[in-house]
């Protein structure tokens, strides 16, 4: 490390084992690593910053990591950004998952809400995500949060911050709370309670049952085809997994509320475990999350398996193909399935609202939009990060120009409805298991109603693939390889000319600035670079539409092979 990150890295370092804040514990794991100066540095380079919405780190000691100190900071921010809107009776709700350290967090947050004169809302037992986006509107509540890593190592956690419209910081709003942040240079500055002393003052109050029954509601009023269920409930069998998540409670209580009787549980993931220690990774976008699934759901016939990552605002689905082998499909192929399942019920119903939309990500695909097309409604694209949908939502929400009907990302999140401005797995949960059912009656698995829909509108294929390179210099070696493929763009992928680079850094459509390039070939193919906000992680996205499933194939490899080339050659 050079002179100038060396000596601020010691510094940082000395004032944590001086300063009498810092406790006695927290003191020894840092004396523990006295003699390791890589470890020191990845430690103390710089504060664990905001990405989507909040922070997310590894657990431990540092400024650089998660631990009551930097979640004391954070909250001591925000908790002067409420303050310095000027809201009468400020209040904040929290909620928190299943990951190590999530309740003390939750907790140490609320504290020092209630210092500064806050009411803190804590929801007793852990939530998902959704479930807080949606208590933040149900209570008008001037912020919220929510500590989680979603489906990130059992190492991590976060804190996300949400609005007073319940939806994720955007970067806007996020640059004032993280202004704040930076204003406290002491932890002697946080100004915290204990929690006989909030309690006392009316400043933490416990969620009760109130509030989950009114979302339970709010999820369940989306129901497109209830009588369908009714008629097809005792033979339509439905395996989920939250995978030790949040997601347990409440995707069971909407599956029972719309009329599903045939649910199990995969009783190794059915509760709360911060180490994951049934997967490699709790993350429904990956197959292998689905192993014990897998093998109830043949033993059992199931007709679909539905997965929920830890903070339950990602859904992943599996269906049978035709030789009976269970497929899980992307968040891409479940996002044309829902948009179409949902825009075809409200038209048959004559419910179909003349200015509906539908909302999706830059690097989506562009499938959903076809099939909205179809059914008369416009899809508007926003920049990655579902806080950029929410954003949308409460625009329409003020302007009346659009009624949302649905948004997602081709990373499993999901959200129909507008009580709520974050994606939810429970609702996607519904929806897709609702539709399931509803071809099912139609003599239709949801594998065939995909390809029915590659027919119809074009073979689209995509597949994301990633990079990690961690610590400092990983990052700075992302930084690079962005830079390089800005300043030398490829003029042709695989015989095919490129006729367009979007770099969302110099501002796009509109849209906020962001370290991203999409290229798009001539026929209409794409792939985009995105380095992570949030990890030291590039992640690339490709996209192809074919007129058969074997030429997208084919082309879709192609420019995957040329793009890994060049970045891992």
């Amino acid at each position: 490390m050079n002179l100038t990150t060396m000596t601020r890295v010691q510094s940082e370092y000395q004032l944590w084992l001086e300063d009498p804040a810092v406790d006695a514990e927290t003191k020894k794991e840092l004396q523990a690593i006295r003699d390791d100066e890589k470890e020191i540095e990845d430690r103390f380079y710089k504060d664990l910053e905001f990405g989507t919405g909040g922070l997310r780190g590894v657990i431990g000691a540092g400024t650089n990591r998660i631990n009551v100190y930097t979640v004391g900071r954070a909250s001591q921010g925000l908790a002067q950004y409420v303050n310095g809107t000027g809201a009468a009776n400020p209040s904040i709700v929290l909620a928190y998952d299943s990951r190590h350290m999530s309740p003390e967090f939750a907790l140490e947050a609320a504290l020092v809400f209630a210092g500064n004169g806050i009411k803190a809302y804590l929801f007793r037992t852990l939530h998902s995500t959704p479930q807080l986006s949606f208590a933040v509107r149900y209570l008008g509540a001037n912020a919220g949060v929510v500590v989680t890593a979603s489906h990130n190592p059992p190492e991590y956690n976060g804190y996300k911050v949400y609005g007073a419209d319940g939806g994720q910081l955007v970067p806007e709003f996020a640059e004032q709370v993280i202004a704040e942040v930076q204003s406290i240079d002491s932890f002697n500055k946080v100004k915290k309670l204990s929690q006989q002393e909030a309690e006392a003052q009316g400043l933490l109050a416990w969620l009760g049952e109130d509030v989950d029954q009114a979302y339970i509601q709010s999820v369940t009023a989306i129901s497109q085809n209830p009588d369908v269920i009714q008629q097809i409930s005792d033979d339509f069998r439905i395996i989920f997994t939250p995978l030790h998540g949040a997601g347990n409670v409440p995707v069971r209580e909407v599956l029972k509320a719309v009329g599903f009787g045939q649910v199990r549980v995969v009783a190794e993931q059915e509760l709360p475990d911060a180490q994951f220690s049934t997967v490699k990774s709790p993350n429904p976008e990956e197959r292998e999350a689905f192993t014990l699934a897998i093998a109830q759901a043949k033993e059992w016939n199931a007709d679909i398996i539905i997965g929920t990552d830890p903070d339950a605002d990602r859904m992943g689905a599996v269906v049978k193909d035709p030789s009976g082998e269970y497929v899980v499909l992307s968040g891409n192929q479940s996002g044309a399935i829902m948009v179409n399942y949902l825009l075809s019920s409200l038209q048959e119903r004559g419910t179909l609202p003349a200015n509906g939309v539908v909302v999706k990500t830059i690097v989506t695909s562009e499938m959903g939009a076809v099939i909205a097309n179809h059914y008369g409604i416009p899809t508007l694209n926003t920049l990655t990060g579902f806080k950029y949908i929410g954003e949308k939502m409460s625009q329409f929400e003020k302007s009346g120009e659009h009624t949302f009907l649905f948004g997602y990302e081709e990373s499993y999140g999901y959200l129909a409805g507008d009580y709520a401005r974050d994606k939810d797995a429970v609702i996607a949960a519904m929806l897709i298991a609702e539709a399931a059912a509803y071809y099912k009656k139609q003599g239709k698995t949801l594998y065939e109603v995909l390809q029915e829909l590659y027919e119809s509108f074009g073979y689209f294929l995509e597949k994301l693939e990633s990079r990690t390179l961690k610590g400092k210099d990983g990052v700075e070696q992302i930084g690079r390889m962005v830079d390089a493929w800005r300043t030398n763009p490829p003029t042709e992928v695989g015989g095919i000319r490129v006729a367009t680079l979007a770099d969302y850094a110099q501002g796009v459509d509109g849209l906020p600035i962001e370290n991203v390039l999409k290229f798009t070939l001539e026929d209409g193919s794409w792939f985009c670079l995105r380095p992570s906000g949030t990890e030291p992680k590039i992640k690339f996205y490709f996209a192809v539409k074919g007129s058969t499933g074997p030429a997208a194939a084919a082309q879709l490899d192609g420019i995957i092979q040329y793009v890994l080339s060049r970045v891992d050659g």
